[in-house]
């Protein structure tokens, strides 16, 4: 078959894809119309699980998991745009990794608000200035971002959902030559996951790393001048126009960054795959046997912890220590009540949600 009539072809499935999804677009609007008379929560993670494990299932062509993820979640952000636009709050500058969260979730046309700190997004939130934030709560490489779980602890938050992305650096410059590249900017912890790959190019040339506040101001400089670089994210560099260079020059391909979804008074429905996160504030745990106890509940009643994250409690003298624990299973699971209720106000619960990680 010929180019042309190839292009004619994908040209005619184009044109029915679009009469499709203007279809599928009608009865979104129609469901939004039903849920805000019933006062019903537009963002429902668990019902896009459920649509996209089954698109899998019956797919037979050359579109993997991860291809229909793509396309879906667009088109699930684009339907709740149509329901009931909602503010999105994420940390930013904009080109972050947190941006690309927060977009992988709730797609190019949602309305965001881009704001400096971790603190300020759960203020945001928690005012109703955002009806949901976007922030990071532990890398693979790194470990847990203190501020996220301490926060959880303090403000009166739930978590809605979770975000699995892949941490990738790209290297960009105005310059198509490193032999005139003087400076690099990025942020402190890139330099350090990046670290073989400016070994291998930059060892012997004089070039100067300089840490900047973000990946997005790194890209944003080595717009501006032609004798410099950044290592950023591939959003950055997209979002200020500087040439790639080399893609995926981390050191481990296994960086994974966790990024939690905050909403108020969101409660998930129960799905095939859920996770738990609570906040434990056990009494006298200065006692032997006391954290032993508690664990040991959870094993007794065949529930898998996940993480148990000890944090100082900063109350008198004393060496305390509250936990963030995380379980699979969902809080309305018979076991997990039974646990809740024997620990009742020494334990927070801040969500249950399809497990990602």
């Amino acid at each position: 078959m010929e180019l042309s009539s190839l292009r004619l072809r994908i040209d005619s499935l184009d044109d029915q894809l679009l009469e499709l999804l203007n279809e599928r677009m009608k009865l979104v609007k129609q469901v939004g119309e039903l849920k805000r008379a019933t006062n019903t929560i537009i963002y429902r993670p668990e019902r896009e699980k459920q649509i996209i494990d089954r698109l899998e299932k019956q797919s037979t062509g050359l579109l993997s998991r991860s291809a229909i993820e793509a396309i879906f979640l667009e088109i699930f952000a684009v339907s709740r745009n149509l329901e009931l636009p909602e503010r999105i709050a994420y940390l930013g500058p904009e080109g972050s990794f947190t941006h690309q969260a927060a977009e992988s979730r709730f797609g190019g046309m949602g309305e965001y608000l881009v704001l400096p700190t971790i603190h300020s997004i759960f203020d945001s939130v928690e005012t109703g200035r955002a009806s949901y934030g976007v922030v990071p709560i532990e890398n693979n490489q790194e470990g847990v971002v203190i501020e996220t779980v301490d926060l959880l602890r303090e403000k009166e938050l739930l978590i809605s959902a979770e975000i699995l992305l892949p941490i990738h650096f790209t290297f960009v410059s105005q310059s198509d030559s490193l032999q005139v590249i003087r400076r690099i900017y990025s942020k402190d912890i890139a330099f350090r996951q990046c670290s073989k790959f400016l070994r291998e190019y930059f060892e012997e040339a004089n070039v100067e790393l300089i840490p900047v506040e973000s990946t997005s101001k790194a890209a944003k400089l080595a717009s501006q001048e032609p004798d410099a670089a950044a290592i950023c994210s591939h959003i950055a560099a997209k979002l200020f126009g500087v040439p790639v260079l080399f893609d995926n020059i981390e050191d481990s391909d296994q960086n994974r960054t966790r990024f939690i979804i905050l909403s108020k008074n969101f409660v998930n429905q129960r799905s095939q795959s859920d996770k738990t996160t609570l906040i434990a504030n056990l009494p006298n745990t200065n006692r032997p046997g006391v954290l032993y106890d508690f664990l040991k509940d959870f094993n007794d009643r065949g529930i898998n912890l996940i993480k148990i994250e000890s944090r100082p409690l900063r109350q008198g003298s004393t060496f305390r220590s509250w936990f963030l624990v995380e379980f699979e299973g969902h809080y309305e699971e018979p076991a997990v009540q039974e646990i809740m209720e024997k620990y009742g106000s020494n334990l927070k619960w801040l969500g249950s949600y399809v497990r990602i990680a």
